[in-house]
């Protein structure tokens, strides 16, 4: 069995978590993986046309060397920039129709999208590329998660224009995905 054959293998969606933070490093690493810049100036991820219409938001709450609350990452150089300070994780919740893993997870990572980017260039057809590509990210949260012993789930029940804004998602962007991330329980 190959390394990639055991990550299938031990991935699966995970609703709860161990009471126990997350370090910087390890949710640097998820977002890195999620849609990383690669040392061939490559993402880790597809994308149709190299136009990377996705944005990634990560809302702390028990993160060791991180500050609640909700960060953007840059996929350059894998920094984080705050966005708002506080534990907006029942705030996040709430959007996901009181789905309590996305608040008692100590972060959520959002995968979001300026679909214009891609429809722009493809027309109607680059929706299609879009969710495709937050798909590609969002197995890539996943597999790493099964890598370093971590759990997470692909949430997309939630209201779009609630997540939107506790996220502070531009009126251009669209939520996808909120994936939260946690020990396994």
């Amino acid at each position: 069995m190959s390394a990639l054959d055991s990550l299938l293998v031990q991935r699966r969606s995970v609703r709860s978590y161990a009471d126990s933070s997350l370090t910087r490093e390890e949710v640097v690493h998820l977002l890195w993986a999620a849609c990383g810049l690669l040392p061939d100036e490559r993402r880790t991820v597809p994308s149709a046309g190299a136009l990377y219409p996705l944005r990634l938001i990560v809302v702390c709450g028990d993160v060791e060397g991180i500050s609640a609350g909700i960060y953007g990452f840059s996929p350059t150089d894998s920094s984080l920039t705050l966005v708002a300070a506080g534990d907006l994780r029942d705030d996040l919740s709430d959007a996901c129709a009181g789905q309590p893993w996305v608040s008692t997870a100590p972060a959520a990572i959002v995968i979001a999208a300026e679909p214009e980017v891609t429809v722009a260039h493809y027309g109607d057809r680059g929706m299609r590329y879009v969710i495709l590509e937050a798909g590609h990210a969002s197995q890539n949260i996943y597999l790493e998660c099964a890598s370093i012993s971590l759990g997470t789930v692909a949430v997309g029940a939630f209201d779009d224009s609630a997540v939107a804004a506790v996220c502070r998602l531009s009126a251009d962007e669209m939520p996808i995905y909120v994936m939260p991330v946690g020990r396994i329980d």
